[in-house]
């Protein structure tokens, strides 16, 4: 009698696990990679959460490292079968350099790239954004677009032009030959806006809220639409591709894809509002407060002022013309080729992503009645 053959184990590495999207990522491997022996959270600040999932089936080994330490990561990966690169620099207030950035961003993933050269890795998945399509600073929309529409990409900012060489280096990659003769396989995924707990942005507008006696005013025309996608299903986007990238490696290979789900269309305040309205902010006005040139004025007003006053004091408010040029421009995707080439659907609904959201923020940062009312 045959016996079976046992499921292949595989060992995972994730870099900039304890992130936003990196703890989605981590603890969604461990719901759902049946294969995986063993998990390394790779960071330079490891979160105290990691503890508790050091009792079950999977070894899980928090490994304290900066991507741009070329040896760190390469020890980091030593045996690893699959890297998932996380780890980045997301900033479009200024808090840092155009230097830390691409240092970060660009020099950090060439790192992932060559570690995986020299250590035999044999699987990247990265992720990109769709920033690197846009909004392009020219404020062009994007309307229901797919990976192989048309976009003029025009780019300044520092964080939009370090992940468009970030994704390129990982695409360019693919193929390349690692150690013990097999090749690189790579793909790219581009997230839209990404909710969900432990979301900065929805946590940064909560409390902007808060201290606007919970108030909420609107700047952006409620006709601008944004794409947005659920942390959850951003984190099964990126297990599912990273189980199906080597054995669909002639159709996966090299390519991007946008990462989506059933999260409706609209403005930022108004998608936004879909949980802070339930933790009992009001969103005021059926028009833009503010008249669109005013609003430029006062990013451009800001981003001059960021420029001055940075020898003193680091100086980053919310709005500056990138943050405008990308709250004021149409940008939404419409595809289905994750779904067509490694059969990605997503598993949490619409409806489940907002309660799961909402359910966060009244825990953790409780209501406007309730935040008032704290000493």
């Amino acid at each position: 009698m045959a016996l079976s053959a046992q499921p292949r184990k595989l060992v995972y590495l994730v870099t900039g696990g304890c992130g936003f999207l990196g703890e989605h990522v981590v603890r969604m491997l461990l719901q759902r990679e049946p294969q995986l022996q063993e998990l390394r959270v790779f960071d330079l600040h490891l979160g105290p959460w990691l503890e508790e999932l050091k009792t079950g089936p999977v070894q899980v080994t928090p490994i304290q490292g900066d991507v741009t330490q070329a040896h760190e990561v390469a020890a980091a990966m030593a045996g690893a079968h699959v890297v998932i690169h996380i780890a980045g620099l997301v900033d479009v207030f200024g808090r840092a350099s155009s230097k830390t950035i691409y240092e970060i961003n660009v020099q950090g993933t060439q790192n992932v790239i060559e570690a995986c050269v020299q250590t035999g890795t044999q699987i990247l998945v990265y992720t990109s954004s769709m920033e690197v399509v846009g909004p392009n600073a020219k404020g062009h929309p994007f309307y229901r677009g797919n990976e192989d529409t048309p976009y003029e990409v025009v780019h300044s900012h520092p964080y939009p032009c370090s992940k468009t060489l970030a994704e390129k280096l990982v695409l360019e990659a693919n193929g390349r030959k690692v150690r013990g003769g097999l090749p690189l396989v790579t793909c790219a995924l581009r997230p839209t806006g990404i909710y969900g707990e432990g979301s900065q942005i929805i946590r940064d507008f909560y409390h902007q809220g808060l201290h606007m006696g919970g108030r909420l005013f609107r700047m952006i025309p409620a006709s601008v639409e944004h794409g947005r996608v659920y942390v959850g299903n951003v984190a099964w986007m990126h297990v599912l591709a990273a189980r199906e990238l080597e054995r669909r490696a002639a159709v996966m290979g090299g390519q991007v894809y946008f990462c989506y789900d059933e999260s409706p269309y609209r403005s930022y305040v108004d998608f936004n509002m879909e949980f802070l309205g339930p933790c009992g902010l009001q969103l005021v006005g059926t028009r833009p407060l503010l008249p669109y040139w005013l609003l430029v004025l006062l990013a451009t007003l800001n981003a001059l002022l960021q420029w001055l006053l940075r020898p003193l004091i680091l100086y980053t408010p919310m709005l500056n013309p990138y943050t405008l040029a990308m709250a004021n421009t149409t940008f939404t995707v419409s595809t289905d080729k994750a779904q067509r080439h490694f059969g990605y659907t997503p598993l949490f609904s619409w409806e489940d992503s907002r309660a799961r959201t909402i359910h966060w923020l009244q825990t953790n940062e409780g209501s406007v009645s309730k935040a008032q009312s704290r000493p």
